[in-house]
Protein backbone atom coordinates (compact mmCIF):
# COMPACT_ATOMS: atom_id res chain seq x y z
CA UNK A 1 0.00 0.00 0.00
CA UNK A 2 1.04 3.58 -0.57
CA UNK A 3 2.04 5.68 2.44
CA UNK A 4 -0.97 7.98 2.16
CA UNK A 5 -3.39 5.06 1.92
CA UNK A 6 -2.02 3.44 5.11
CA UNK A 7 -2.29 6.74 6.98
CA UNK A 8 -5.88 7.16 5.81
CA UNK A 9 -6.74 3.59 6.76
CA UNK A 10 -5.31 4.07 10.26
CA UNK A 11 -7.18 7.39 10.56
CA UNK A 12 -3.95 9.25 11.25
CA UNK A 13 -4.74 11.56 8.33
CA UNK A 14 -7.78 13.01 6.57
CA UNK A 15 -8.30 13.30 2.81
CA UNK A 16 -8.12 17.07 3.14
CA UNK A 17 -4.78 16.92 4.97
CA UNK A 18 -3.38 14.49 2.41
CA UNK A 19 -4.39 16.76 -0.48
CA UNK A 20 -2.75 19.77 1.22
CA UNK A 21 0.46 17.77 1.77
CA UNK A 22 0.50 16.66 -1.87
CA UNK A 23 0.16 20.29 -2.98
CA UNK A 24 3.00 21.34 -0.67
CA UNK A 25 5.08 18.46 -2.01
CA UNK A 26 4.74 19.83 -5.55
CA UNK A 27 6.14 23.17 -4.39
CA UNK A 28 8.93 22.00 -2.05
CA UNK A 29 9.94 18.77 -3.77
CA UNK A 30 10.13 17.01 -0.40
CA UNK A 31 9.11 13.39 0.05
CA UNK A 32 5.53 13.00 1.23
CA UNK A 33 6.46 11.85 4.72
CA UNK A 34 8.61 14.95 5.32
CA UNK A 35 5.79 17.20 4.11
CA UNK A 36 3.32 15.56 6.48
CA UNK A 37 5.55 15.96 9.54
CA UNK A 38 6.59 19.53 8.70
CA UNK A 39 2.92 20.48 8.36
CA UNK A 40 2.23 18.84 11.72
CA UNK A 41 -0.42 16.47 10.34
CA UNK A 42 1.41 13.47 11.78
CA UNK A 43 4.34 13.10 14.17
CA UNK A 44 7.75 11.79 13.28
CA UNK A 45 7.11 8.60 15.26
CA UNK A 46 3.73 7.99 13.57
CA UNK A 47 5.42 8.28 10.19
CA UNK A 48 8.05 5.73 11.24
CA UNK A 49 5.39 3.32 12.51
CA UNK A 50 3.56 3.47 9.17
CA UNK A 51 6.78 3.09 7.17
CA UNK A 52 7.58 0.01 9.26
CA UNK A 53 4.21 -1.49 8.31
CA UNK A 54 4.75 -0.59 4.68
CA UNK A 55 8.14 -2.33 4.57
CA UNK A 56 7.40 -5.27 6.86
CA UNK A 57 9.71 -4.16 9.69
CA UNK A 58 9.21 -3.82 13.44
CA UNK A 59 8.98 -0.31 14.87
CA UNK A 60 10.84 0.78 17.99
CA UNK A 61 10.41 4.00 19.96
CA UNK A 62 14.07 4.85 20.49
CA UNK A 63 13.15 7.53 23.05
CA UNK A 64 11.68 4.93 25.41
CA UNK A 65 14.20 2.12 24.85
CA UNK A 66 17.38 2.29 26.95
CA UNK A 67 20.68 1.92 25.04
CA UNK A 68 23.33 -0.51 26.24
CA UNK A 69 26.31 1.80 26.74
CA UNK A 70 28.75 -1.13 26.60
CA UNK A 71 27.53 -1.99 23.10
CA UNK A 72 27.80 1.64 22.06
CA UNK A 73 31.56 1.57 22.74
CA UNK A 74 31.99 -1.02 19.97
CA UNK A 75 30.79 1.37 17.26
CA UNK A 76 32.47 4.80 16.80
CA UNK A 77 30.12 7.75 16.44
CA UNK A 78 31.34 8.61 12.93
CA UNK A 79 30.35 5.08 11.83
CA UNK A 80 26.84 5.07 13.32
CA UNK A 81 26.21 8.65 12.20
CA UNK A 82 27.24 8.06 8.58
CA UNK A 83 25.58 4.65 8.31
CA UNK A 84 22.44 5.97 10.06
CA UNK A 85 22.02 3.28 12.71
CA UNK A 86 22.19 3.00 16.48
CA UNK A 87 22.97 -0.27 18.33
CA UNK A 88 20.35 -1.02 20.98
CA UNK A 89 21.12 -4.39 22.56
CA UNK A 90 22.52 -7.83 21.83
CA UNK A 91 20.33 -10.91 22.26
CA UNK A 92 21.40 -14.47 21.42
CA UNK A 93 24.31 -13.25 19.29
CA UNK A 94 22.12 -10.91 17.24
CA UNK A 95 22.62 -7.15 17.55
CA UNK A 96 19.42 -5.15 17.41
CA UNK A 97 19.86 -1.82 15.66
CA UNK A 98 17.58 1.20 15.12
CA UNK A 99 17.52 2.63 11.59
CA UNK A 100 15.66 5.49 9.96
CA UNK A 101 15.59 4.08 6.44
CA UNK A 102 13.75 0.79 5.73
CA UNK A 103 16.36 -0.42 3.24
CA UNK A 104 19.55 0.50 5.11
CA UNK A 105 21.87 -2.23 3.83
CA UNK A 106 24.97 -0.22 4.82
CA UNK A 107 24.08 -0.48 8.52
CA UNK A 108 23.74 -4.27 8.33
CA UNK A 109 27.13 -4.54 6.60
CA UNK A 110 28.84 -2.26 9.15
CA UNK A 111 27.61 -4.35 12.08
CA UNK A 112 28.77 -7.61 10.43
CA UNK A 113 32.16 -6.08 9.49
CA UNK A 114 32.89 -4.69 12.96
CA UNK A 115 31.51 -7.52 15.12
CA UNK A 116 31.14 -10.50 12.81
CA UNK A 117 27.54 -10.79 14.03
CA UNK A 118 24.18 -10.49 12.34
CA UNK A 119 22.10 -7.33 12.81
CA UNK A 120 18.34 -7.13 13.14
CA UNK A 121 16.95 -3.73 12.05
CA UNK A 122 14.10 -1.91 13.76
CA UNK A 123 12.66 1.22 12.20
CA UNK A 124 12.59 4.36 14.32
CA UNK A 125 11.78 8.01 13.66
CA UNK A 126 14.29 10.57 12.40
CA UNK A 127 13.87 13.09 15.22
CA UNK A 128 14.20 10.50 17.96
CA UNK A 129 17.19 8.88 16.25
CA UNK A 130 19.18 12.12 16.02
CA UNK A 131 18.30 13.14 19.58
CA UNK A 132 19.22 9.81 21.18
CA UNK A 133 22.36 9.35 19.06
CA UNK A 134 23.73 12.71 20.16
CA UNK A 135 22.84 12.13 23.81
CA UNK A 136 24.17 8.57 23.90
CA UNK A 137 27.63 9.50 22.59
CA UNK A 138 27.73 12.68 24.69
CA UNK A 139 27.35 10.69 27.91
CA UNK A 140 29.73 8.03 26.64
CA UNK A 141 32.44 10.68 26.17
CA UNK A 142 31.40 12.99 29.06
CA UNK A 143 30.25 10.80 31.95
CA UNK A 144 28.54 13.06 34.47
CA UNK A 145 29.65 10.75 37.29
CA UNK A 146 33.31 11.44 36.43
CA UNK A 147 32.82 15.23 36.48
CA UNK A 148 31.10 15.09 39.87
CA UNK A 149 33.62 12.59 41.26
CA UNK A 150 36.56 14.80 40.26
CA UNK A 151 34.95 17.79 42.01
CA UNK A 152 34.38 15.73 45.17
CA UNK A 153 37.97 14.44 45.24
CA UNK A 154 39.39 17.93 44.71
CA UNK A 155 37.21 19.36 47.47
CA UNK A 156 38.13 16.60 49.92
CA UNK A 157 41.83 16.88 49.08
CA UNK A 158 42.28 20.66 49.10
CA UNK A 159 39.18 21.85 50.94
CA UNK A 160 38.28 24.14 48.02
CA UNK A 161 37.73 23.87 44.28
CA UNK A 162 38.47 26.51 41.58
CA UNK A 163 35.53 28.83 40.78
CA UNK A 164 35.61 27.72 37.13
CA UNK A 165 34.66 24.19 38.25
CA UNK A 166 31.13 25.19 39.29
CA UNK A 167 29.83 25.80 35.74
CA UNK A 168 30.93 22.26 34.83
CA UNK A 169 29.24 20.82 37.93
CA UNK A 170 25.96 22.63 37.23
CA UNK A 171 26.06 21.57 33.58
CA UNK A 172 26.71 17.95 34.63
CA UNK A 173 23.82 18.00 37.13
CA UNK A 174 21.44 19.38 34.49
CA UNK A 175 22.69 17.02 31.78
CA UNK A 176 22.07 14.05 34.06
CA UNK A 177 18.55 15.37 34.70
CA UNK A 178 17.88 15.47 30.96
CA UNK A 179 19.27 11.97 30.51
CA UNK A 180 16.97 10.62 33.25
CA UNK A 181 13.98 12.56 31.95
CA UNK A 182 13.66 14.33 35.31
CA UNK A 183 11.07 17.06 35.74
CA UNK A 184 12.75 18.54 38.83
CA UNK A 185 16.17 18.55 40.47
CA UNK A 186 16.36 19.07 44.26
CA UNK A 187 19.57 20.46 45.79
CA UNK A 188 19.61 20.48 49.60
CA UNK A 189 21.93 20.41 52.58
CA UNK A 190 21.36 17.26 54.66
CA UNK A 191 23.51 15.71 57.39
CA UNK A 192 26.46 17.91 56.45
CA UNK A 193 26.46 17.03 52.74
CA UNK A 194 24.90 18.48 49.60
CA UNK A 195 22.28 16.01 48.34
CA UNK A 196 21.04 16.09 44.75
CA UNK A 197 17.83 14.21 43.93
CA UNK A 198 16.01 13.85 40.60
CA UNK A 199 12.23 13.58 40.26
CA UNK A 200 11.66 10.92 37.60
CA UNK A 201 8.16 9.62 36.81
CA UNK A 202 6.87 11.43 39.89
CA UNK A 203 9.35 9.82 42.33
CA UNK A 204 12.54 11.31 43.80
CA UNK A 205 15.64 9.30 42.86
CA UNK A 206 19.02 9.77 44.58
CA UNK A 207 21.58 11.46 42.34
CA UNK A 208 24.80 12.73 43.90
CA UNK A 209 26.12 13.54 47.36
CA UNK A 210 28.72 16.32 47.49
CA UNK A 211 30.87 17.85 50.26
CA UNK A 212 29.28 20.76 52.13
CA UNK A 213 32.11 23.04 50.95
CA UNK A 214 30.68 22.91 47.40
CA UNK A 215 27.22 24.19 48.43
CA UNK A 216 27.82 27.95 48.40
CA UNK A 217 29.60 27.97 45.03
CA UNK A 218 26.99 25.66 43.50
CA UNK A 219 24.05 27.82 44.62
CA UNK A 220 25.82 31.02 43.58
CA UNK A 221 26.40 29.66 40.07
CA UNK A 222 22.70 28.81 39.72
CA UNK A 223 21.69 32.26 41.01
CA UNK A 224 24.01 34.00 38.55
CA UNK A 225 22.47 32.04 35.67
CA UNK A 226 18.98 32.94 36.93
CA UNK A 227 19.80 36.63 37.50
CA UNK A 228 19.02 36.32 41.23
CA UNK A 229 20.63 38.12 44.17
CA UNK A 230 23.54 35.91 45.29
CA UNK A 231 23.86 37.86 48.57
CA UNK A 232 20.23 37.25 49.61
CA UNK A 233 19.94 33.98 51.52
CA UNK A 234 17.14 34.85 53.94
CA UNK A 235 14.21 35.16 51.49
CA UNK A 236 12.78 32.88 48.77
CA UNK A 237 13.67 33.81 45.19
CA UNK A 238 12.38 32.70 41.79
CA UNK A 239 14.05 32.95 38.41
CA UNK A 240 14.83 31.06 35.23
CA UNK A 241 17.50 30.54 32.58
CA UNK A 242 18.02 28.73 29.29
CA UNK A 243 20.25 25.65 29.32
CA UNK A 244 21.61 24.63 25.92
CA UNK A 245 22.46 20.96 25.68
CA UNK A 246 23.56 19.28 22.42
CA UNK A 247 22.00 22.02 20.32
CA UNK A 248 18.63 21.98 22.12
CA UNK A 249 17.38 24.69 24.46
CA UNK A 250 15.68 23.84 27.75
CA UNK A 251 14.02 26.38 30.01
CA UNK A 252 15.04 25.84 33.64
CA UNK A 253 12.87 27.46 36.31
CA UNK A 254 14.61 28.09 39.62
CA UNK A 255 13.13 28.29 43.11
CA UNK A 256 15.21 28.96 46.24
CA UNK A 257 14.05 28.92 49.86
CA UNK A 258 15.96 29.38 53.14
CA UNK A 259 16.02 26.34 55.45
CA UNK A 260 17.57 25.71 58.87
CA UNK A 261 20.37 23.73 57.13
CA UNK A 262 21.01 26.31 54.40
CA UNK A 263 19.47 27.36 51.08
CA UNK A 264 17.46 24.76 49.19
CA UNK A 265 17.12 24.97 45.41
CA UNK A 266 14.72 23.22 43.05
CA UNK A 267 15.32 23.33 39.29
CA UNK A 268 12.34 22.52 37.06
CA UNK A 269 13.33 21.39 33.55
CA UNK A 270 10.79 22.20 30.86
CA UNK A 271 11.16 19.78 27.95
CA UNK A 272 9.49 22.06 25.43
CA UNK A 273 9.83 22.79 21.75
CA UNK A 274 10.23 19.75 19.56
CA UNK A 275 9.12 17.05 21.99
CA UNK A 276 6.30 15.03 20.45
CA UNK A 277 2.94 14.99 22.16
CA UNK A 278 0.83 11.88 22.25
CA UNK A 279 -2.45 10.84 20.71
CA UNK A 280 -5.29 9.88 23.02
CA UNK A 281 -4.79 6.24 22.05
CA UNK A 282 -1.22 6.27 23.40
CA UNK A 283 -1.87 7.95 26.75
CA UNK A 284 -3.13 4.71 28.26
CA UNK A 285 -6.74 5.59 29.05
CA UNK A 286 -9.21 2.74 28.71
CA UNK A 287 -10.99 2.48 25.37
CA UNK A 288 -14.40 3.59 26.67
CA UNK A 289 -12.98 6.76 28.21
CA UNK A 290 -10.95 7.58 25.08
CA UNK A 291 -14.02 7.13 22.85
CA UNK A 292 -16.05 9.44 25.09
CA UNK A 293 -13.34 12.13 24.94
CA UNK A 294 -13.23 11.91 21.13
CA UNK A 295 -16.99 12.44 21.04
CA UNK A 296 -16.92 15.37 23.49
CA UNK A 297 -14.17 17.23 21.60
CA UNK A 298 -16.48 17.45 18.57
CA UNK A 299 -19.03 19.52 20.52
CA UNK A 300 -19.43 23.08 19.19
CA UNK A 301 -19.43 24.79 22.59
CA UNK A 302 -19.14 24.20 26.32
CA UNK A 303 -16.35 23.67 28.86
CA UNK A 304 -14.16 20.56 29.19
CA UNK A 305 -11.90 20.41 32.23
CA UNK A 306 -8.91 18.17 32.96
CA UNK A 307 -8.15 18.10 36.69
CA UNK A 308 -5.50 16.64 38.95
CA UNK A 309 -2.40 17.62 40.94
CA UNK A 310 0.80 19.05 39.45
CA UNK A 311 2.58 16.48 37.31
CA UNK A 312 -0.48 14.35 36.56
CA UNK A 313 -0.27 14.88 32.78
CA UNK A 314 -3.09 17.41 32.35
CA UNK A 315 -1.31 19.49 29.70
CA UNK A 316 -0.38 16.40 27.68
CA UNK A 317 -4.03 15.34 27.64
CA UNK A 318 -5.10 18.79 26.46
CA UNK A 319 -2.62 18.57 23.58
CA UNK A 320 -3.90 15.10 22.73
CA UNK A 321 -7.46 16.47 22.65
CA UNK A 322 -6.37 19.29 20.32
CA UNK A 323 -4.92 16.67 17.97
CA UNK A 324 -8.39 15.14 17.63
CA UNK A 325 -9.72 18.44 16.22
CA UNK A 326 -9.73 19.25 12.52
CA UNK A 327 -7.68 22.44 12.78
CA UNK A 328 -8.17 23.18 9.08
CA UNK A 329 -11.89 23.72 9.74
CA UNK A 330 -11.94 24.97 13.34
CA UNK A 331 -9.81 27.85 14.60
CA UNK A 332 -7.83 26.97 17.75
CA UNK A 333 -6.22 29.58 20.00
CA UNK A 334 -4.31 28.85 23.22
CA UNK A 335 -2.84 30.67 26.21
CA UNK A 336 -0.31 28.54 28.08
CA UNK A 337 2.29 28.78 30.84
CA UNK A 338 4.54 27.89 29.12
CA UNK A 339 3.92 26.66 25.55
CA UNK A 340 5.23 23.11 25.88
CA UNK A 341 4.64 21.76 22.36
CA UNK A 342 4.08 23.38 19.00
CA UNK A 343 0.72 22.56 17.40
CA UNK A 344 0.31 23.05 13.66
CA UNK A 345 -2.47 25.40 12.50
CA UNK A 346 -3.12 26.64 16.04
CA UNK A 347 -2.46 30.13 17.39
CA UNK A 348 -0.42 29.58 20.54
CA UNK A 349 0.30 32.29 23.07
CA UNK A 350 2.36 32.28 26.26
CA UNK A 351 1.71 33.90 29.63
CA UNK A 352 4.02 36.81 30.52
CA UNK A 353 3.03 38.01 33.98
CA UNK A 354 5.84 40.59 34.10
CA UNK A 355 3.92 42.71 31.59
CA UNK A 356 0.47 41.74 32.92
CA UNK A 357 -0.32 39.22 30.18
CA UNK A 358 -2.09 36.47 32.13
CA UNK A 359 -4.88 33.94 31.49
CA UNK A 360 -7.59 36.48 32.30
CA UNK A 361 -6.26 39.20 29.97
CA UNK A 362 -5.74 36.71 27.16
CA UNK A 363 -9.21 35.22 27.65
CA UNK A 364 -10.86 38.64 27.46
CA UNK A 365 -9.18 39.38 24.13
CA UNK A 366 -9.33 35.94 22.52
CA UNK A 367 -13.03 36.14 21.72
CA UNK A 368 -12.35 39.00 19.30
CA UNK A 369 -9.94 36.77 17.38
CA UNK A 370 -12.65 34.57 15.81
CA UNK A 371 -11.83 31.30 17.61
CA UNK A 372 -13.87 28.11 17.58
CA UNK A 373 -11.85 26.53 20.38
CA UNK A 374 -10.05 28.28 23.23
CA UNK A 375 -7.46 26.49 25.36
CA UNK A 376 -6.89 28.25 28.69
CA UNK A 377 -3.88 26.61 30.32
CA UNK A 378 -5.37 26.86 33.82
CA UNK A 379 -8.35 28.36 35.63
CA UNK A 380 -6.61 30.05 38.55
CA UNK A 381 -8.94 32.79 39.73
CA UNK A 382 -12.47 34.15 39.66
CA UNK A 383 -11.95 36.28 36.57
CA UNK A 384 -10.55 33.41 34.49
CA UNK A 385 -13.41 31.13 35.59
CA UNK A 386 -16.01 33.70 34.52
CA UNK A 387 -14.25 34.31 31.19
CA UNK A 388 -14.22 30.56 30.48
CA UNK A 389 -17.95 30.29 31.20
CA UNK A 390 -18.76 33.40 29.17
CA UNK A 391 -16.76 32.12 26.20
CA UNK A 392 -18.52 28.75 26.30
CA UNK A 393 -22.04 30.18 26.35
CA UNK A 394 -21.23 32.49 23.43
CA UNK A 395 -20.52 29.54 21.13
CA UNK A 396 -16.93 28.50 21.88
CA UNK A 397 -15.50 25.19 23.07
CA UNK A 398 -13.24 25.89 26.04
CA UNK A 399 -10.55 23.47 27.25
CA UNK A 400 -8.79 24.10 30.56
CA UNK A 401 -7.30 22.59 33.70
CA UNK A 402 -8.04 22.90 37.39
CA UNK A 403 -6.22 21.70 40.50
CA UNK A 404 -8.64 19.36 42.29
CA UNK A 405 -8.27 15.81 43.57
CA UNK A 406 -11.14 14.25 41.60
CA UNK A 407 -13.73 15.04 38.95
CA UNK A 408 -16.65 15.89 41.26
CA UNK A 409 -14.52 18.22 43.43
CA UNK A 410 -14.20 20.56 40.45
CA UNK A 411 -17.83 21.66 40.94
CA UNK A 412 -17.45 23.13 44.47
CA UNK A 413 -14.03 24.48 43.43
CA UNK A 414 -15.62 26.47 40.59
CA UNK A 415 -18.28 27.75 42.97
CA UNK A 416 -15.45 28.90 45.28
CA UNK A 417 -14.09 30.84 42.31
CA UNK A 418 -17.38 32.68 41.94
CA UNK A 419 -19.00 30.67 39.13
CA UNK A 420 -22.74 31.24 38.72
CA UNK A 421 -24.76 28.03 39.34
CA UNK A 422 -27.03 28.44 36.35
CA UNK A 423 -24.27 29.41 33.91
CA UNK A 424 -21.94 26.65 35.14
CA UNK A 425 -24.61 23.95 34.97
CA UNK A 426 -25.56 24.99 31.43
CA UNK A 427 -21.99 25.30 30.09
CA UNK A 428 -20.01 22.43 31.65
CA UNK A 429 -19.66 19.42 29.31
CA UNK A 430 -17.36 17.07 31.20
CA UNK A 431 -14.59 16.82 33.79
CA UNK A 432 -11.70 14.37 33.47
CA UNK A 433 -9.65 13.63 36.58
CA UNK A 434 -6.40 11.84 35.86
CA UNK A 435 -3.18 10.49 37.32
CA UNK A 436 0.00 8.93 35.92
CA UNK A 437 1.01 5.45 37.09
CA UNK A 438 4.50 4.09 36.62
CA UNK A 439 4.54 1.13 34.25
CA UNK A 440 6.26 -2.11 35.16
CA UNK A 441 9.62 -2.46 33.42
CA UNK A 442 9.20 -5.01 30.59
CA UNK A 443 12.85 -6.11 30.90
CA UNK A 444 12.56 -7.41 34.48
CA UNK A 445 8.83 -8.08 34.72
CA UNK A 446 7.79 -11.13 36.74
CA UNK A 447 4.67 -12.32 38.59
CA UNK A 448 3.42 -13.99 41.75
CA UNK A 449 0.14 -15.20 43.25
CA UNK A 450 -2.12 -12.78 45.13
CA UNK A 451 -2.11 -12.76 48.92
CA UNK A 452 -5.35 -12.66 50.93
CA UNK A 453 -5.38 -8.87 51.30
CA UNK A 454 -4.94 -8.39 47.55
CA UNK A 455 -7.67 -10.91 46.74
CA UNK A 456 -10.02 -9.01 49.04
CA UNK A 457 -9.24 -5.70 47.35
CA UNK A 458 -10.08 -7.00 43.88
CA UNK A 459 -13.20 -8.88 45.02
CA UNK A 460 -14.55 -5.76 46.77
CA UNK A 461 -13.88 -3.77 43.58
CA UNK A 462 -15.76 -6.35 41.49
CA UNK A 463 -12.65 -7.20 39.46
CA UNK A 464 -10.91 -10.43 38.58
CA UNK A 465 -7.13 -10.66 38.92
CA UNK A 466 -5.14 -13.86 38.45
CA UNK A 467 -1.56 -12.68 39.04
CA UNK A 468 0.26 -9.72 40.52
CA UNK A 469 3.04 -8.44 38.25
CA UNK A 470 6.06 -6.41 39.34
CA UNK A 471 9.58 -5.46 38.22
CA UNK A 472 12.54 -6.97 40.04
CA UNK A 473 14.85 -4.13 38.98
CA UNK A 474 17.50 -4.14 36.26
CA UNK A 475 19.97 -1.81 34.53
CA UNK A 476 17.32 -0.83 31.97
CA UNK A 477 15.08 0.73 34.67
CA UNK A 478 17.96 1.77 36.99
CA UNK A 479 16.78 -0.93 39.43
CA UNK A 480 13.44 0.78 40.06
CA UNK A 481 11.26 -1.94 38.50
CA UNK A 482 9.42 0.71 36.48
CA UNK A 483 9.91 2.17 33.01
CA UNK A 484 7.56 4.84 31.63
CA UNK A 485 4.13 5.96 32.81
CA UNK A 486 0.52 5.35 31.81
CA UNK A 487 -2.60 7.45 32.44
CA UNK A 488 -5.66 6.47 34.45
CA UNK A 489 -8.75 8.61 34.64
CA UNK A 490 -12.33 9.11 35.77
CA UNK A 491 -14.62 10.99 33.39
CA UNK A 492 -17.75 12.75 34.67
CA UNK A 493 -19.98 13.61 31.72
CA UNK A 494 -22.53 16.30 32.55
CA UNK A 495 -25.92 14.97 31.45
CA UNK A 496 -29.34 16.49 32.24
CA UNK A 497 -29.60 14.83 35.66
CA UNK A 498 -26.20 16.04 36.84
CA UNK A 499 -26.83 19.45 35.25
CA UNK A 500 -29.97 19.87 37.36
CA UNK A 501 -28.14 18.69 40.49
CA UNK A 502 -25.37 21.27 39.95
CA UNK A 503 -27.96 24.03 39.56
CA UNK A 504 -29.78 22.89 42.71
CA UNK A 505 -26.56 22.80 44.73
CA UNK A 506 -26.46 19.04 45.36
CA UNK A 507 -23.91 17.70 47.84
CA UNK A 508 -20.56 16.22 46.87
CA UNK A 509 -21.67 12.69 47.79
CA UNK A 510 -24.92 12.99 45.83
CA UNK A 511 -23.04 14.21 42.73
CA UNK A 512 -20.50 11.39 43.08
CA UNK A 513 -23.19 8.71 43.26
CA UNK A 514 -25.06 10.22 40.31
CA UNK A 515 -21.86 10.32 38.24
CA UNK A 516 -21.18 6.64 39.01
CA UNK A 517 -24.73 5.73 38.04
CA UNK A 518 -24.22 7.51 34.73
CA UNK A 519 -21.08 5.45 33.99
CA UNK A 520 -18.15 7.25 35.68
CA UNK A 521 -15.47 4.71 36.68
CA UNK A 522 -13.61 5.99 39.78
CA UNK A 523 -9.85 6.53 39.59
CA UNK A 524 -9.15 3.70 42.04
CA UNK A 525 -11.11 1.18 39.95
CA UNK A 526 -9.40 2.29 36.75
CA UNK A 527 -6.04 1.92 38.51
CA UNK A 528 -6.91 -1.57 39.77
CA UNK A 529 -7.78 -2.56 36.21
CA UNK A 530 -4.23 -1.58 35.19
CA UNK A 531 -2.92 -3.86 37.96
CA UNK A 532 -5.11 -6.75 36.80
CA UNK A 533 -3.83 -6.21 33.24
CA UNK A 534 -0.22 -6.42 34.45
CA UNK A 535 0.55 -2.80 33.52
CA UNK A 536 1.30 -1.42 37.01
CA UNK A 537 1.42 -2.50 40.64
CA UNK A 538 -1.02 -2.28 43.54
CA UNK A 539 1.49 -0.28 45.61
CA UNK A 540 1.76 2.24 42.78
CA UNK A 541 -2.03 2.66 42.58
CA UNK A 542 -2.24 3.16 46.35
CA UNK A 543 0.62 5.67 46.22
CA UNK A 544 -1.00 7.72 43.47
CA UNK A 545 -4.72 7.45 44.26
CA UNK A 546 -4.70 6.68 47.99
Amino acid sequence: MRLGDILLEKKLLTEQELNIALNVQKITGQVLGKCLTSLGFITSSELAEVLAIQHGLEYINIREHPIEMGLLKVFPKNVTESARFLPIEETDGIIKIAVTEPSNIVALDKVRTITGKKAKPYLTDEEGFIDILEKAYYFLENPTEKIIEDAINLSLTTGVIPPDSFPRIVDAVLAEGIRRGATDIHINLNAGVVSIFYRVNGILEPGYFLPKSIHTGLISRIKILSRLDIAEQRLPQDGSFIFTFIGKKYEVRVSTIPTVEGESVVLRILFGGSEEFYSLNKLGFNQTLSSSLKTLIKKPNGIMLVVGPTGSGKSTTLYALIREINRLQRSVITIEDPVEYRISFAKQSEVNEKIGYDFALAGRNFMRHDPDIILLGEIRDEETAKIAIRASITGHLVLSTLHTSDAVSSIPRLFDLGADRFLLSSSLLAVLSQRLLREICPFCKTSRDLNEREKEIFVSAGLHCEKIYYGTGCKMCRNTGFLGRVAIGELMIINEKIRDMIYEGASFNALTEAAKEQGMVPLMIDGLKKVAEGVSTLDEVERIVG
